[in-house]
């Protein structure tokens, strides 16, 4: 007679989700998932700027009055653009969580589910703010001392170079105040109708099928409002043609290459997002496309593609 306390005829089992979450935080402790908001604090000033000098000195200390003097101030450089690129990480990140909140606001139907999504967004979102102004924190420091060693200040090669803490309350109430005037006039002049955007290559130039599918939208809604990027050629060129004849409204995003440089289709992409098309005409062209309906898809809006 077997004992009901002797095991050995107990068939052998794995390891129950317990126990591995259990050796898990054993072994490496509690990790934080970025989709969730994250209560642990950032480093204090100070305790940056103590870790960015020990890092720049100990560079200096051995590299300097070496055989690896000339490669000193690439790799200083370098340390400073490491953080500069942390920052534009976290700023995607950022308009990823922008763009996510705007689609739950569009989603709430007052239900405590979508409610508390909305909720865990902001407070993600905030977690990233405070990323995002922490690893400035670590840019700028890393900067100045990288003047003090090279005499030169440091800048990035590409974009720009932002300290979102030195915006003042007023600078942002100005702000705030000259983009609220921005969207009200853009608004007077954005025609009733449905929007419908449409993008394509400047190499694209099949004129039946984008007149024909133009038509097919047309036709189901009369009153829509045509956009474009207001390209010289190609796909968008054609489409303007076909409001023109069709006698249908039509609004032109130009891109701002004086303002944005090489981000200003991109920057331009945002801008007819932000009217929010009932739809997206998509054909063969870029990356520039590629962007338009990625961002379109994240914000619901309905991508059609035709090749």
């Amino acid at each position: 007679m077997v004992h009901e306390d002797d095991d050995t005829f107990e068939p052998h089992h794995e390891a129950s989700p317990t126990d591995h979450a259990l050796s898990e935080l054993q072994l490496y402790g509690y990790r934080h998932d970025e989709s969730t908001p994250d209560p642990r604090p950032v480093p204090e000033d100070r305790t940056i700027e103590g870790a960015v000098s020990d890092i720049f000195d100990a560079l200096i200390a051995t590299m300097a009055d070496t055989a690896l003097d000339f490669d000193l101030d690439d790799l200083l450089w370098s340390t400073v653009n490491s953080f500069h690129r942390a920052v534009d990480r976290v700023e995607r990140k950022l308009d990823d969580n922008e763009q996510a909140q705007k689609r739950r606001q569009r989603e709430q139907d007052g239900s405590e589910v979508k409610a508390v999504e909305l909720e865990r967004l902001i407070e993600v979102g905030k977690n990233l703010i405070e990323r995002r102004d922490s690893l400035e924190v670590f840019r700028d420091s890393a900067a100045e001392h990288y003047l003090r060693t090279t005499g030169t200040p440091w800048s990035p090669r590409t974009g720009s170079r932002v300290n979102h803490r030195a915006l003042t309350s007023a600078m942002i109430d100005s702000r705030d105040f000259i983009t609220a005037r921005k969207r009200a006039d853009a608004q007077v002049l954005l025609p009733d109708g449905p929007k419908v955007a449409l993008t394509g290559g400047l190499d694209f130039n099949d004129h039946r099928l984008i007149w024909d599918k133009l038509d097919q939208v047309h036709a189901k809604h009369p009153d829509m409002v045509l956009m474009h990027g207001k390209s010289p050629k190609g796909a968008e060129k054609i489409a303007a043609r076909w409001a023109d004849h069709r006698n249908a409204p039509q609004i032109g995003f130009a891109p701002d290459w004086t303002k944005h440089g090489r981000a200003a289709p991109f920057k331009r992409n945002d801008q007819m997002l932000d009217v929010l098309p009932i739809g997206v005409m998509v054909f063969p062209g870029t990356g520039i496309q590629e962007n338009l309906a990625d961002k379109a898809r994240k914000l619901g809006i309905p991508v059609w593609r035709f090749a």
